[in-house]
């Protein structure tokens, strides 16, 4: 009998520990029916997916600000997407965010792999872009064309984008048509000012870093909040609230900004009198940040109400790293400030790295915060999370 009651306990204490295990992948509210029908359009379009079990997280794993312990984790992130990734090559912008990824994994590693692969993709798509009249989503696929140009420079690489963007700047508007801004989203501000400002540095013609000027001083009278020190993510979420009645900023818009500002500001003029607003709203946008960060490093969806959204969304919170640690490496922000902020955000991160390689906690394709599962994996977070690993590479070099 009391062998008997000795397995019944043991068995009672496997299933308490069993259930522990799964509890976080149950405890987190599940996408609504409208919220899963993008998450399977968007699984269904190969920009990732969203499994309910992702398997076992990494345990390899360091958060040292440490250049072989951030080059494992880039790796092993950056190999597991590229993989995927080449099965399925387009010019979505999700696609776009993620190469800017690549090329940025391939600079601070070292490994040809991850451009060669951008490379071959550029060669596939005749260096064109979507058209006609693409928007911002649509020319960021060039930010790779232009990389690549600026390494291996060719006429063919430029050309097509170039025809685009000038009959783009042209336009007072979106498109015929369409009265809206050029960038009347706040993702718009990764999406395209950083074509623009490359092409600027590779024509040396002033008419595309005077547009990116203009523009982006529009987009911003519109959706800044100068009181919060954050975007709306466009014009029909000012006035909008939270359930707890403040104000909705949507962690990967806020991103979006911050990490556009990061591929912005070094192709200004250092003599350029409009160049100290950008590097001002880098200020501002950390600062605020900074103060909404989560006790376990990272931040939700929805930024001014982590209670309606309980899980941690990575590819907003790993933007965030990249703009704050862009902001350092450059002088912008003061390390000892934001040194912290990164460390606890880096080692939140890493968290949601299984042992395969997948980065979880994505939240799907959308405009605003949202609910999603703690295995949920898109390219573009993806991307995210290797221009932060890329950039911190950098500021670990500097110790």
């Amino acid at each position: 009998m009391l062998n008997q009651t000795i397995l019944i306990a043991a068995l009672g204490l496997a299933f308490s520990a069993a259930q522990a295990q799964t509890a976080p992948q149950q405890s987190y509210p599940l996408p609504t029916p409208v919220q899963q029908a993008i998450v399977d359009k968007d699984t269904s379009r190969h920009f990732g997916d969203a499994p309910a079990d992702g398997g076992p997280l990494a345990t390899d794993l360091s958060p040292a600000l440490q250049s072989a312990a951030i080059d494992k984790a880039l790796r092993k992130v950056a190999d597991w997407q590229l993989e995927r990734t080449q099965r399925h090559l387009d010019r979505i912008w999700t696609s776009a965010v993620l190469f800017t990824g690549f090329m940025a994994a391939s600079e601070a590693t070292g490994d040809s792999k991850y451009r060669d692969a951008m490379l071959a993709m550029s060669k596939q798509f005749q260096w064109d872009l979507k058209g006609p009249y693409p928007n911002a989503d649509d020319i960021s696929v060039a930010q790779t064309y232009l990389e690549l140009y600026e390494l291996y420079p060719s006429p063919e690489k430029l050309a097509p984008t170039r025809a685009h963007l000038d009959i783009l700047i042209g336009l007072k508007t979106l498109r015929p048509g369409d009265e809206r801004l050029p960038w009347w989203w706040c993702d718009a501000l990764f999406m395209g000012p950083p074509v623009w400002l490359k092409m600027y540095k590779a024509t040396g013609e002033r008419k595309y870093l005077d547009y990116v000027h203009e523009q982006w001083q529009k987009t911003s009278e519109l959706l800044y909040d100068k009181e919060a020190h954050l975007y709306a993510r466009d014009a029909s979420y000012i006035g909008k609230t939270e359930p707890n009645g403040k104000k909705i900023f949507w962690s990967r818009g806020e991103g979006w900004v911050m990490g556009g500002l990061a591929r912005t500001i070094d192709y200004i003029p250092a003599d350029d009198p409009k160049r100290p607003f950008y590097i001002q709203q880098l200020r501002e946008m950390s600062a605020a940040v900074a103060r909404l960060q989560g006790a376990d490093g990272l931040w939700h969806a929805g930024l001014l109400d982590p209670a309606a959204y309980p899980q941690p969304e990575i590819s907003g919170s790993a933007l965030f790293v990249y703009g704050m640690a862009y902001g350092i490496n450059k002088g912008y922000l003061d390390e000892k400030t934001y040194r912290p902020v990164i460390e606890r955000a880096w080692a939140g991160i890493l968290k949601s790295i299984y042992a395969d390689g997948r980065l979880g906690g994505i939240q799907q394709t959308g405009a605003e915060p949202a609910f999603y599962r703690p295995a949920s994996s898109f390219n573009y977070g993806v991307g995210g999370f290797l221009l932060a690993a890329s950039e911190l590479k950098k500021m670990a070099a500097k110790k």
